[in-house]
């Protein structure tokens, strides 16, 4: 009696834990919205400072852009662009694309705020 017990604990246990996991992943997963940009992955990081860098090419505002990568962290906004642009180069970004973030940190670089 007491085996059938056991087997009977832990064939419940491993149906809770399944329940829980398929509520948990498919019933009501956990949806990130309006997070910060310091909390992206570094990918994502790179994604925004192209970004930036698309709209600071048709807007030439040095210090919006700045303002912009400034949300990335508590980091200097050149060395924030230029981290970018290493992450674009070592990850085969289009070659437009590593344009763009060069001249955005070339401007960030000679900005005085």
């Amino acid at each position: 009696m007491t085996a059938k017990r056991w087997v009977l604990f832990f064939l419940s246990i491993l149906v809770g834990t399944g329940l829980g996991l398929y509520y948990g992943w498919v019933v009501s997963p956990v949806e990130y919205v309006d997070t910060i940009p310091s909390s992206l992955r570094a990918d994502y990081k790179a994604d925004y400072c192209l970004m930036v860098a698309e709209v600071f090419e048709s807007e030439k505002d040095v210090e919006a852009a700045a303002r912009r990568l400034a949300l990335l962290g508590s980091q200097p906004p050149a060395a924030i662009a230029s981290a970018a642009l290493d992450f674009a180069r070592q990850n085969g970004y289009a070659p437009a694309d590593i344009q763009l973030l060069q001249d955005l940190t070339l401007a960030l670089q000679v900005w005085q705020p």
